[in-house]
């Protein structure tokens, strides 16, 4: 496809949004009886803003979900000290619950409108941003060309594409081009990842590291962690989180072959999907196990075997309820989930192998001697039997998973340097305009 073709495909993509805008009700409206949508606030997603746009400049900033947006909310916090206003838009209803409970009004939260012609439109109409700012991999064409447009700078932050994405982007190259070429800065979490833009066409791109080291550790409600440990006692547990279908069966069938090793073993299971539990449970019951979900507010007993985690916004809590946390899609799923959360919250790190999607995360833990990653069930019942037989080789995975966080820490400071050419003249511009309006008030009096 050749550049001209490229572009011509976009503009036909564009007007092709126009054409669906109206048949795409009937399918928010589904979305909202799934609970995946906000009823109240289905306007949002056409664009349509449920809140004034505030005086002065503004940044809009899009996370997609929850692990997105617990990866910005430092840097928003740093940028909202500039005294810049801040739109920050996401996708799913519990990332509205995470800007809730970290920022709170901080922020002014709206639903990302769909990436479509009119909404986008209505969007950039209302909010009139200075900047725009998208997190890790949200690449939507309709947006990037709107911003474009209105020549809003567009820089992508803490970025990131997996090995499927970068394949898909270089069987098209123009079509990658056409839209990269209208970020004005790509700020990548890893050197691999910033070769990849760059390949595809962005200009310039630097790279920071992972925004998420420089959070702080999911937490936990103090008293619920208290009646939970007192439940747990002094039995040996290990956890299996981020899990994705099929991963469950063989975590069940590791705690069949080590419970009696290992008495009054207890076993975390919390699913990626936390909607899959109820399903995951019954399995669990009818192989013949004791399971107690965590939603239904009963006790962990002596008897229990498997606790399956199905609340959303607790993993801070399971993981200090253990040791060893074994991170899921990486056996039977693609592309891994984030290791840092468990890192960071003192637990010895197993993975299956299939960890692309963070490979760089894995390699500076498993260089350190903080993770290992197993081949198949046989391999992963051995390290979980090993790490619970054997404390000194625990504690030793656990503070060089520890060190290996420490080494990663610095993003936040990386990218903030990357953003200053872009953040500088809107503080400035928010400055000039609190001293005319501080002129026009006395003048006035």
């Amino acid at each position: 496809m050749s550049t001209h073709w490229a572009r011509a495909a976009l503009s036909a993509y564009r007007l092709g949004g126009a054409v669906v805008y109206p048949l795409i009700g009937p399918y928010v409206a589904w979305r909202a009886t799934l609970g995946k949508e906000e009823h109240a606030r289905r306007g949002e997603r056409y664009g349509r803003a449920s809140k004034p746009r505030p005086a002065g400049p503004l940044i809009w900033v899009h996370a997609a979900s929850v692990g997105e947006t617990n990866a910005v909310v430092p840097l928003l916090r740093a940028v909202l000290g500039y005294g810049i206003n801040i739109v920050l838009t996401t996708g799913t209803v519990t990332s509205a619950q995470v800007v809730r409970e970290q920022l709170g009004d901080l922020v002014v939260h709206q639903y990302v409108p769909l990436d479509l012609k009119p909404a986008v439109q209505r969007f950039l109409d209302h909010w009139q941003p200075d900047l725009a700012m998208i997190a890790e991999s949200e690449i939507w064409p309709m947006t990037i060309l709107e911003l474009g447009a209105r020549h809003v700078p567009q820089v992508l932050v803490n970025g990131r594409l997996s090995d499927r994405s970068f394949r898909a982007w270089q069987r098209r190259p123009n079509l990658a081009e056409a839209l990269f070429e209208n970020l004005a800065h790509v700020v990548a979490q890893s050197e691999e990842d910033g070769d990849r833009f760059a390949a595809l066409g962005a200009r310039p791109v630097t790279v920071s590291g992972n925004l998420k080291v420089d959070t702080p550790p999911p937490s936990a409600d103090e008293r619920t962690l208290a009646t939970l440990r007192a439940q747990v006692a002094d039995r040996p547990t290990w956890a299996a989180i981020s899990t994705h279908d099929g991963e469950e069966r063989i975590v069940a069938d590791i705690h069949r072959m080590l419970r009696d090793r290992h008495k009054g073993l207890l076993t975390i299971i919390v699913p990626r999907h936390p909607d899959r539990a109820k399903a995951l449970a019954a399995e669990l019951t009818a192989g013949g196990l004791s399971v107690v979900r965590r939603s239904s507010g009963d006790p962990v007993g002596q008897a229990t075997d498997i606790l399956v985690g199905d609340t959303i916004g607790e993993m801070g809590l399971y993981l200090r309820l253990t040791e060893i946390a074994f991170v899921g899609r990486s056996l039977t799923g693609q592309g891994g989930q984030n290791p840092l959360e468990p890192a960071m919250l003192d637990t010895a790190v197993l993975s299956g192998r299939n960890v692309q999607n963070f490979r760089e995360t894995y390699q500076r833990l498993i260089q350190r001697g903080g993770a290992r990653l197993v081949r198949d069930q046989e391999m992963l019942a051995g390290a979980v039997n090993y790490l619970l037989s054997n404390a000194s080789a625990r504690r030793d995975m656990i503070a060089a998973a520890g060190a290996a966080v420490q080494d990663m820490r610095g993003a936040l400071a990386r990218t903030l340097k990357a953003l200053e050419p872009f953040i500088h003249p809107l503080v400035v511009k928010s400055q000039l305009d609190r001293r005319i309006g501080a002129g026009d008030a006395g003048g006035g009096a």
